[in-house]
């Protein structure tokens, strides 16, 4: 049996607020909305046209993990967003408002720059270069 990771679940403020952003600002596909029971949905989000591994987007439900929001990974980055085409993506994440933490630099693996999420969750959007 082959195995993969289908979905990373990330703990948000507010299901519709998370799709918004993730839609309209990041440009990702709605995958799924159901929902799951009194106040709960199944919310999944991916990069256009890339649904293998997608978002869960997981609404806080106790004070542990509202204050996890914007901060699961203690600072450090979370998620990494391959590009086939760093300098497209760049301007067209920046003209919808994308706040970038710096910018972009040219490493060793390819082309990065660290940007957040509307929580402060970081990323880094990425175009590696050829092996």
């Amino acid at each position: 049996m082959k195995q993969r990771i289908g979905s990373i679940a990330l703990v948000v403020r507010d299901y519709d607020e998370a799709i918004a952003w993730y839609r309209d600002v990041l440009g990702f596909d709605l995958i799924e909305d159901s929902a799951r029971g009194p106040g709960k949905r199944w919310v999944l989000v991916a990069p256009k046209g890339a649904p293998e591994t997608s978002l869960l987007l997981a609404r806080a439900a106790t004070p542990e993990q509202t204050a996890r929001i914007g901060d699961q990974t203690g600072g450090r980055v979370m998620l990494f967003l391959q590009t086939d085409d760093f300098q497209r993506d760049y301007a067209a994440m920046r003209a919808r408002g994308v706040a970038f933490r710096e910018t972009p630099r040219e490493e060793s693996y390819g082309t990065v720059a660290v940007f957040s999420d509307l929580y402060g969750n970081l990323w880094d959007l990425l175009q590696l270069k050829p092996s």
